[in-house]
């Protein structure tokens, strides 16, 4: 039985005694609920389907009719054309979703049969409004929209599909309630339209049905809300499983090969682009290539065999849309796509590993080489100037010898360089934001590039305004230029390895270390700082009329002497010289408690000793690992 609303309590019968007394009731009551159940719920007389209708005394309407008995509706057609109603007509039609008897019936379809659906549709037909019955849809916001059509197809009932349509069914009825759009939790998205819902419920004769039949065939270059094709639905809901990658896979295939058909337009379907510019196969590069572990669904593009001879075989790609200049091409979506999941696997899937071997053995190999001679002489032009500056105020005149118009071009050739790193970080990052995970696959070596043109950039305008902490930033420029050297060892197989090792130890293992020396450093420091008093003897000498006054927050007068313990800051950096094995711990007379500051130097020693030693391990396990592949 249907569940969209109570059994009513049975009325009194119509005064004429007709053979339709049973079935005509008054509404009591309506409780909402989804819409519609398996659930067999057992009743004294009969299971039935409910009709809800608007409250009135003078009213009365069909309320129920069971499942597959025909002989309960016979006068039906009478009684509709005394009361001058039809089947559309409000009192036959639930007022809170707009539910027909018609959708009603296919919804309790018992082995796939209800022959109450055929009375309906030729009782509708004798009342002209047989159209209007079969498109009739809900209106309730969580399944608007959905028709007869679509709910004979969730039900997989070939034969009603067929009835439906070959009496004008609506093949573009476009079911876009909240319950059918995509993330809305308990739900299904589909794509909206008949043939997408087919497809993904994977029906394969009701899709060939529906593209060819000879009443009205279904448009497949249709676009639902989201601009999606049967194609980008089918490939919005792949997964990862075995079952669902055969369906996805036959059903992309088969609506391709009906659809290219000598006799059909021949539409580029696979051309067409969703709302956020992405043709099907680039929603399959952005959403679930990475995942599929199937054979035939790692491939970007469709293979084409050109040529067998035994063993061996020849064999094109079809490369459009995945090496193309144009705006989200497939090759751009996988090394630019932060949120594609297993991004570095992807790219060992064909064609693109193919295509990008044969990028770099033509001609990327050669301008990475290229790119690096000149960053070499850059930075060897860019040491020197940094070398022979002058001492003194800046700005300084350009006197008129060989060698200062030597530095002055060096200069600009130094600042012009940064202007073009700066703008080619900027580019980078408006097509790649950074971001951590970023940062986890691609290294950080953008961010130095940046991070090296802004200071160099920020230390000409200081020497220009005269400046003399324009050193400052200049030392930090060089140092990182030489660190981007690095971003080079990449294109060596062996020194690449290396490279990224390093940038994700220091992006994982070492920045964690960190974070955690960091809160023990300041730690210790405060408790030692807490523990030693390096005040003077006599300032705590009641003769000289002064008490022990402690730390205060009063300002004292300025005096030169050495800094102590006393001082924070002093502590912290001499706590960290001695973890480096710089510093030199002094004992001092004017410990308090020397037991603590015992125990508080052996809890900072092992700690910190204890993670350097087990990642120096680790590192050095990895080498060796390494090496061992390498022979």
């Amino acid at each position: 039985m249907d569940n969209n609303g109570k059994l009513l309590e049975e009325g009194e019968r119509d005064e004429e005694g007709n053979s339709l007394d049973w079935l005509l009731q008054k509404e009591k009551s309506e409780v909402i609920i989804p819409m519609d159940t398996n659930v067999t719920i057992q009743r004294n007389i009969w299971t039935s389907t409910i009709f809800v209708v608007k409250p009135s005394q003078e009213s009365e309407c069909l309320r129920q009719h069971p499942k597959g008995n025909v002989a309960l509706l016979e006068g039906l057609l009478e009684y509709l054309r005394i009361k001058g109603k039809r089947l559309t007509s409000p009192e036959f039609t639930d007022e809170l979703n707009g539910k027909t008897a018609l959708l009603k019936a296919l919804l309790n379809l018992k082995d796939g049969k209800n022959d109450t659906v055929e009375v309906f549709l030729a009782i509708a037909e004798r009342t002209n409004d047989l159209k209007d019955l079969i498109n009739a849809s809900y209106k309730d916001p969580f399944y608007k929209g959905q028709s007869a059509l679509h709910v004979a197809i969730e039900r997989r009932s070939f034969n009603h599909v067929k009835m439906l349509v070959e009496n004008g069914a609506d093949v573009q009825a476009k079911a876009n309630g909240t319950f059918f759009q995509c993330n809305t939790g308990l739900g299904f998205y589909f794509g909206e339209l008949p043939l997408s819902l087919a497809a993904c419920t994977n029906q394969p004769e009701i899709v060939s049905y529906l593209m060819e039949n000879p009443h009205r065939r279904a448009d497949v270059t249709d676009q639902d809300s989201r601009g999606n094709t049967v194609l980008h639905t089918l490939v919005v809901i792949a997964d990862d499983t075995t079952d669902n990658t055969d369906m996805i896979a036959g059903m992309y295939d088969q609506i391709l090969i009906q659809h290219f058909k000598p006799e059909t337009k021949t539409v580029q379907l696979e051309a067409i682009e969703n709302n956020q510019g992405l043709t099907p196969l680039n929603c399959f590069a952005t959403y679930c290539i990475g995942n599929s572990q199937d054979e035939r669904m790692r491939s970007l593009s469709r293979k084409f065999t050109e040529w067998v001879y035994g063993p061996v075989r020849s064999s094109l790609f079809d490369t459009s849309s995945i090496d193309t200049d144009q705006r989200n091409s497939v090759l751009e979506i996988v090394i630019f796509g932060n949120d594609i999941p297993n991004q570095p696997e992807m790219l060992q899937i064909e064609p693109l590993r193919s295509l990008l071997q044969e990028k770099w053995d033509r001609f990327a190999s050669k301008l990475f080489l290229m790119n690096f001679l000149f960053y070499l002489a850059y930075l060897s032009i860019f040491t020197t100037v940094a070398f022979y500056r002058k001492e003194g105020q800046p700005p300084f005149p350009i006197e008129h010898v060989p060698l200062d118009y030597f530095r002055t071009c060096g200069e600009f050739v130094s600042l012009f360089g940064a202007v073009w790193f700066f703008y080619k970080a900027i580019v980078i990052f408006k097509r790649n934001p950074p971001n951590l995970k970023s940062l986890s696959l691609d290294g950080f070596s953008d961010i130095i590039f940046f991070l090296q043109a802004t200071l160099l950039l920020l230390c000409a305008v200081l020497y220009v305004t005269g400046c003399r902490q324009y050193v400052g930033f200049l030392v930090v420029s060089l140092a990182l230029a030489w660190i981007n050297i690095l971003y080079y060892s990449r294109g060596s197989r062996h020194m690449g390895i290396y490279s990224v090792m390093m940038q994700r130890m220091i992006l994982h293992d070492l920045l964690h270390f960190l974070c955690v020396y960091a809160v023990f450093l300041f730690g210790f420091s405060a408790a030692v700082v807490t523990l030693i008093d390096d005040s003077s003897p006599d300032s705590d000498d009641p003769a000289n009329g002064t008490g022990a006054r402690g730390r205060s927050f009063e300002p004292e007068p300025f005096t030169c002497k050495k800094p102590t313990y006393n001082d924070i800051r002093f502590t912290t950096l001499e706590l960290f010289k001695f973890t480096i094995g710089m510093g030199d711990l002094e004992f001092t007379d004017h410990v308090q408690s020397k037991e603590v500051f015992y125990i508080l130097l052996i809890l900072y020693i092992v700690p910190d000793i204890h993670p350097s030693a087990e990642h120096a391990h680790s590192f050095n396990g990895e080498h060796r690992g390494e090496n061992l592949q390498g022979q």
